[in-house]
């Protein structure tokens, strides 16, 4: 740990495997994306059960987050994102002989421990400077956009040239690489101070306490940015749950069309967190950055309400990528920076259960807007909701931080 903590060029190789084990776990993930929906549509799945299955996975991750972070903390990086991209092998095993609807469910179960992203995003908050900490959270979402293209192309590939069950056998095969990437270059620790600090008062040390993991919303300003990040992320969550039927019905895309969409989504994501918010986040400060992606969530939302067609959607997906992206990142680089070195794995993982939270209610609430009130209801309540954080921002002192030189 010494070795890599003193060594600049060592550190910086660590982030570097960091991002490689990052990028190819989404690309697995969204390999998966291409063969569920139509191997749940060949076993009889209608709208409704494949909802049911989505949610599954929503509430197994849900519940699997904050014990996972905790998990990191106290066990180390190299154990919790081994963990990670073993489960990973064993949930795309199940997806290649999953040949019922019992099996389809099942293969789900290994998501409770499928959390790369925020394993990822504790190496780099550990090993990255704080005043560099946003730029290196960023590049992570870099990864996600090369992740989120290799996979949709790979995956429609080979799920067509050799089937669902060779693709899901790929994957599984990758995410094996992934884990000796991990095990071979990886450090077991990547904190200065390897059990929590609470831990060291007498506390219990178990990945499955409580109290430890809520411990966190104490610390000051955990509890507000953690409130912003959900309540501001719950429209775009669920636009983003229901943007599969949005395409088909709403757009009328074709399969192909809507990957070309998701493709041109993921340029747009890694243009901007590959050359953008590292500038911004060295000539502004987090406070500032966090008011201005709620104040254009906004005004993408009333955009999203007014649009009739997939040309204007285009136009719009560059602010509503840009608005999402510094408010990802700037939000999880804050509450990191609120916490104790020790404890930076546990917030990740309540970070990580916001998005499975978006997952797990945003069908349930997506599909009534959808079916009562159309397309436009998403954009509207966007715009209302994040008027209203953006005020809240305001009147608690949101530019409070100084700008950094």
């Amino acid at each position: 740990l010494s070795k890599v903590l003193n060594n600049p060029a060592a550190k910086q190789k660590v982030i570097y495997i960091t991002y490689l084990v990052a990028a190819l776990d989404i690309t697995w993930l969204f390999l998966q994306f291409s063969i569920t929906p139509y191997l749940a549509r060949r076993l009889g799945f209608d709208t409704i059960w494949f909802g049911y299955l989505q949610t599954t996975v929503g509430v197994i991750q849900l519940l699997g987050g904050p014990i996972y972070g905790r998990f990191a903390d106290v066990f180390g990086a190299r154990a919790a994102l081994s963990v990670s991209c073993l489960a990973s092998v064993v949930y795309f095993l199940l997806l290649a002989v999953a040949d019922n609807t019992f099996m389809l469910f099942v293969h789900k179960l290994p998501a409770v421990f499928m959390h790369v992203l925020p394993g990822a995003q504790m190496v780099v908050a550990d090993l990255s400077e704080n005043e560099k900490r946003a730029d290196a959270l960023g590049k992570l979402g870099l990864c996600f956009g090369i992740g989120m293209i290799a996979g949709s192309s790979l995956g429609g590939t080979l799920s067509t040239r050799f089937g669902e069950k060779f693709a899901a056998s790929f994957a599984a095969v990758g995410s094996f690489v992934s884990l000796l990437l991990v095990l071979n270059f990886i450090p077991k620790q990547t904190k200065i101070h390897t059990v929590p600090e609470s831990n060291k008062k007498g506390s219990s040390n178990s990945v499955f306490n409580l109290g430890e993991i809520m411990r966190l919303m104490k610390f000051p300003g955990v509890a507000k940015t953690f409130t912003v990040k959900i309540i501001s992320g719950l429209p775009a969550g669920i636009f983003q749950v229901m943007f599969s039927i949005i395409a088909i019905n709403f757009f009328q895309l074709k399969a192909e069309q809507n990957g070309y969409l998701m493709a041109y989504f993921g340029i747009v994501q890694m243009v901007i967190q590959g050359a953008v918010i590292g500038r911004l986040t060295s000539r502004f400060s987090e406070s500032s950055l966090l008011m201005l992606s709620v104040g254009i969530s906004s005004l993408v939302g009333l955009a999203q309400a007014m649009m009739t067609n997939v040309f204007h959607f285009c136009l719009i997906v560059i602010p509503m990528m840009f608005s999402l992206s510094v408010f990802n990142v700037i939000t999880d680089s804050m509450l990191t920076k609120s916490v104790s070195p020790s404890d930076t794995g546990t917030m990740l993982g309540l970070c990580a259960s916001v998005q499975s939270l978006l997952r797990t209610v945003g069908p349930t609430i997506g599909g009534f807007l959808y079916e009562a009130y159309g397309v436009p209801s998403f954009g509207y309540i966007q715009c209302i909701i994040n008027a209203a954080v953006f005020s809240f921002l305001l009147n608690t002192g949101g530019r409070s931080q100084p700008n950094r030189p």
